[in-house]
């Protein structure tokens, strides 16, 4: 079963994204790239500092998704 969790894009680093979950923090951030984040959110490069995502995370813990925070994802 997969498990949703809150995200935040810390900054850019190039062709890739550094991002807080609730399990990794700003001191050892997940990295990944910033087209991935495009395709799945819809979110331009330009918007994404700052943007709060779901992380949608499988069952060996990858990251299997990013979502646009909407409001209604019943994270809180």
């Amino acid at each position: 079963m997969s498990e949703r969790v809150r995200a935040r894009v810390l900054l850019l680093i190039g062709d890739d994204a550094e991002l807080t979950t609730e399990h990794r923090g700003a001191d050892d951030p997940e990295r990944v790239p910033v087209g991935r984040l495009i395709t799945e959110t819809g979110i331009p490069r330009a918007r994404l500092v700052g943007a709060d995502l779901v992380a949608v995370i499988g069952n060996g813990g990858e990251l299997e998704r990013f979502e646009r925070v909407d409001g209604a994802d019943g994270l809180h």
